[in-house]
């Protein structure tokens, strides 16, 4: 028999309020591992201009400063973005939601975010009641 203060196969403790489970804010709406996502596109997205710039421009120094401004712009405008998206909704909704999406869009990558276990229908769903 399993006792109230036990935790969770999920590494929550059972008996604790739900808002004490959940992630903590870290920087402008963001958490942690949101956090961690957003400055690792952003600094990606910083590299793949930076590289041609200082090709083009003759100077390696444009390549990480140009990091350096992906990511303050990145967790900026994307802590903004994400809040937005994630105000009045569920906390797992925008992780549901970019699983939904890898598992229509690229099928291939799928299995590697967990999108096999989504339901993947579109249609109508009766509860096969009839009126009488």
């Amino acid at each position: 028999m399993a006792l109230p203060y036990e935790s969770r196969s999920d590494g929550t403790v059972a008996f604790l309020p739900h808002r004490l489970n959940r992630q903590p804010v870290v920087v402008r709406g963001l958490t942690a591992d949101e956090l961690w996502i957003c400055t690792g596109l952003s600094a990606a997205a910083g590299l793949l201009v930076g590289i041609p710039l200082a090709l083009l421009l003759s100077t390696i120094a444009l390549v990480p400063t140009l990091v350096v401004v992906g990511i303050a712009l990145g967790v900026f405008v994307g802590g903004a973005v994400m809040r937005r998206q994630k105000r009045n909704r569920p906390e797992t909704w925008l992780y549901r939601q970019v699983q939904w999406w890898i598992s229509r869009q690229l099928p291939a990558l799928a299995p590697w975010v967990g999108g096999q276990a989504l339901v993947m229908r579109s249609g109508w769903w009766s509860v096969r009641r009839s009126r009488s």
